[in-house]
């Protein structure tokens, strides 16, 4: 992502460098996503650009943005990848997306939901399909952040995957159209005011303890009275 990416025939000679939506489809693929399910839009049209510039990368256009929620959360039940991705565009097909996150988070499947959103000048003016999506993906996202400016990507996204992963919920990234197109802060100044993170994984533990495997079995074995009344005779701790 550092290097211009050249352009192609139809564009010109001169090379092109990054934009946000650029670093951004960067840096989900190094949490493993490829595979973009979604409904196109002007509200996107930075991330579809950049997504067509890569050959590592799929886009599956649905039919309709609900069935791209329900269509991210298959491809981590079904063993496509670890984390799902949604793409869709702003206003109704933010809305139209929010039945197949809770489909996500219910079922405990990992989504990351890519959002546009109305251009950061136009916001609070009552522009055309402006929707106050923070508010309407509150309860549904486990992860929720716009991206303002450029220099936040990186630590937006690595937040947004390790959440989806750790906690096995729905992340949600609303994007304004206009710093889509913005030119991207590959690498954020370490600075006050900016942060460093990885694209490493949570270290949290996914294995539950083996005292709750060892009832856990004993149920799943048909021995759950003798389990009860091991507990009953058990020690108990002594009170505060």
């Amino acid at each position: 992502m550092a290097n211009p990416i050249p352009q192609t025939p139809t564009t010109g000679d001169e090379p092109r460098r990054p934009t946000v939506a650029d670093h951004l489809v960067d840096r989900l693929a190094s949490w493993g996503v490829r595979h973009y399910y979604g409904y196109p839009g002007d509200g996107v049209n930075g991330v579809t650009a950049a997504l067509q510039r890569r050959d590592d990368t799929r886009f599956v256009q649905v039919r309709h943005e609900e069935t791209a929620g329900f269509a991210a959360a298959a491809h981590v039940k079904y063993g496509g990848g670890a984390i799902g991705a949604a793409l869709v565009t702003s206003g109704p097909g933010a809305l139209h997306l929010l039945n197949g996150l809770y489909d996500a988070k219910l079922d405990h499947q990992p989504v990351v939901a890519l959002v546009g959103q109305t251009a950061l000048t136009a916001q609070g003016g009552g522009y055309y399909q402006e929707v106050d999506l923070a508010s309407v993906f509150s309860d549904v996202a486990g992860f929720l952040a716009q991206v303002d400016d450029p220099s936040q990507v990186r630590h937006l996204v690595d937040r947004a995957c390790r959440t989806a992963l750790a906690h096995r919920t729905v992340a949600v990234l609303i994007l304004p159209s206009d710093v889509q197109d913005a030119a991207a802060v590959v690498d954020p100044p370490q600075t006050h005011g900016h942060y460093a993170t990885s694209n490493a994984p949570s270290s949290r533990t996914t294995v539950p303890p083996e005292a709750d495997l060892r009832a856990a079995a004993y149920v799943l074995r048909g021995k759950a009275p003798k389990l009860a009344a091991a507990l009953a005779t058990a020690p108990q701790p002594a009170a505060a």
